[in-house]
């Protein structure tokens, strides 16, 4: 099933597969950006994380990615939100 993906603020994508292998924890994200159940959604293989209205933590997010050894574009990936209202985008990987 197709995340929906929300306009105004930034989401992450995150290949599921990837974030476990990085050891990264739900509840460890959840509390650094104060999250509701609502923006952060797995489905299948993808981790959506967002939308997130705080520009720093968006970039301290993408930064620990990075310094877990997750690659930008192949392992996770940040859509700006910067799209009309009248759009809806919906996301899933390939293999879903």
């Amino acid at each position: 099933m197709p995340i929906r993906i929300p306009e105004g603020a930034p989401t992450i994508l995150i290949r599921r597969a990837a974030f476990e292998r990085a050891g990264f924890e739900r509840q460890v994200i959840d509390r650094a950006l104060t999250l509701t159940d609502d923006e952060f959604r797995m489905e299948r293989d993808l981790i959506a994380i967002g939308p997130i209205n705080d520009d720093q933590a968006v970039s301290a997010l993408l930064q620990a990615l990075e310094e877990a050894g997750l690659a930008y574009f192949d392992d996770y990936f940040e859509l700006s939100g910067n799209w009309p209202q009248w759009l809806v985008l919906h996301a899933m990987t390939r293999n879903s």
